[in-house]
């Protein structure tokens, strides 16, 4: 088979047991002809993506960040990046879910454009920014809404971090308060990730693609949480790595090895 891309998830797809690039996974990918585009999509901010790339030896590829809400692309030379899609979790829902966290031990974290939003320092603030490479802004999120609402936008991204029981009473509250306003799912049992019903990795990367002019059906993709099914299901080859859920290997045409086994580099050292 012969893909004219590449795109792959981040967090337990293709970073391995210390949430770094293996040496392999960075050898696989510098290998491959520079007309192959490697396209990154995930829940991540940009700021916590760039890294990648460099590591990767791809700078100046589109990224797709906040699952598809927010794709840009910082061409060689250019001084501000080519901004894509900005879509936002509106402003009102936004005000809800803080004001609901209130009355949990939920800490709540916003995000927008390269931006993170944390009322104050804690664990969970010092694990992200450990795992992510990126330390938020600690401000009242009551003031940070407060000043969005005078620049008229919302959140790309809000995420709620607690005990797996706040985590999942929180999760029921909010498919059964905005069915139709937001994709809610658990990156992980404790983590809680909120986006825009209408955007989706999926949408990100045939955004990409139509403007690379490259066709879905030469792309192969890798994921293993939820936010990757779409994903996989557009593309021509799909492939899910031996740690993903249930959902994922089922709409996968291929089976990798687990994340820690460097299950992308093995993929990729085998079609290129």
């Amino acid at each position: 088979m012969k893909f004219n891309a590449l795109c792959s998830d981040i967090d337990g797809t293709l970073l391995d047991s210390h949430r770094a690039l293996s040496l392999r996974t960075i050898a696989a990918i510098h290998r491959l002809p520079a007309s192959v585009p490697v396209i990154l999509a995930s829940s991540r901010m940009p700021a916590a993506m760039r890294h990648l790339q460099a590591e990767l030896g791809r700078p100046h590829e589109p990224l797709i960040c906040f699952n598809g809400g927010y794709v840009l692309w910082e061409r060689h030379g250019a001084e501000t990046p080519e901004v894509w899609t900005s879509i936002y979790i509106p402003l009102p829902i936004c005000q809800q879910i803080v004001t609901l966290a209130k009355s949990t031990p939920l800490h709540v974290s916003l995000f927008e454009s390269d931006h993170w939003y944390a009322a104050e320092e804690d664990s969970w603030t010092r694990r992200e920014a450990g795992i992510t490479k990126v330390h938020p802004t600690f401000r009242a999120l009551d003031s940070v809404l407060k000043d969005w609402e005078g620049q008229g936008h919302g959140a790309h991204k809000i995420m709620c971090m607690g005990s797996e029981a706040d985590v999942e009473t929180m999760y029921h509250t909010l498919i059964e308060t905005f069915p139709d306003d937001l994709h809610v799912y658990r990156s992980k049992s404790t983590y809680l990730e909120l986006a825009p019903k209408s955007i989706s990795k999926a949408t990100g990367l045939a955004q990409v693609m139509a403007k690379l002019n490259i066709d879905m059906q030469t792309v192969i993709a890798f994921g293993d949480n939820y936010n990757d099914v779409e994903m996989l299901e557009a593309v021509g080859w799909g492939v899910a790595v031996a740690n993903a859920r249930d959902e994922v290997k089922a709409v996968a045409r291929e089976i990798a090895p687990h994340h820690k086994a460097d299950g992308v580099a093995i993929t990729v050292e085998k079609y290129f």
